[in-house]
């Protein structure tokens, strides 16, 4: 099954806030190559998407939210079959307290 992988649009507001603070915080170059990685790791699902795990803390939600990681980051993301779809629907960095994932 081929999936295009979407990135909504407060995932994309959160990768850019990443590069904001890396940028500011350690250069231009590493926040570059961490966004390019997180980009990377999500392009990865459309080849198996079900590979990543189900993400327990949202698991009252419609979706069935699942993650992959790169680096400190969980990927989220959820997949819509019936248009073949895979939605990247945040990035959350894992060094903070895990009930803030239920903000998403």
């Amino acid at each position: 099954m081929e999936l295009t992988v979407y990135w909504t649009q407060i995932a994309e507001d959160k990768l850019n806030d990443i590069f904001e603070y890396y940028k500011f915080n350690a250069g231009i170059r590493v926040a570059q190559k961490l966004i390019n990685g997180i980009i990377d790791t999500s392009l990865e699902l459309d080849k198996n998407a079900y590979g990543g795990q189900k993400e327990d803390l949202l698991e009252d939600r419609i979706q069935e939210f699942r993650y992959t990681v790169f680096k400190s980051y969980k990927i989220l993301y959820w997949i819509d079959e019936t248009n073949k779809i895979i939605f990247v629907s945040n990035v959350f960095d894992t060094r903070q307290n895990p009930e803030k994932i239920l903000k998403l």
